[in-house]
């Protein structure tokens, strides 16, 4: 089992960048591949970005391309989403994951833990 915290959220003007930070506890942290979702009011939740155990092997949704970069330390059992040009269409609850086993997955109950996420807001 692995515990996961997120921080780093909070209230950005569009254009300006977050560096949300995910902290794992427990469980060997490079056993699992890792994803961030995010939920908007109103909204299903959304894939966001995933990333492999090693950190070799990366995908995104096609909206934050160019925009976001996963990325994770092994050694510091902490996972992170750079996200620069931020939108206002970006405002959501965001949430990383990890699932077991080497493949990253976009899909959300491929996923077997969760953290609790945190807000991130985008004025226009």
């Amino acid at each position: 089992q692995v515990q996961l915290v997120e921080s780093g959220g909070g209230l950005v003007q569009a254009g300006g960048s977050l560096r949300l930070s995910c902290a794992a506890s427990g469980r060997t942290f490079s056993s699992y591949a890792m994803g961030w979702f995010r939920q908007a009011p109103g909204k299903e939740r959304e894939f966001v970005a995933t990333i492999s155990r090693s950190g070799i092997s990366s995908y995104y949704v096609d909206s934050v391309k160019g925009r976001f970069t996963i990325s994770r330390d092994n050694a510091k059992n902490t996972l992170w989403l750079q996200m620069n040009s931020l939108k206002p269409e970006d405002t959501a609850v965001y949430s990383c994951a990890a699932k077991q086993g080497i493949l990253i997955a976009t899909n959300a109950n491929e996923y077997d833990y969760w953290g609790q996420g945190t807000q991130v807001t985008v004025s226009s």
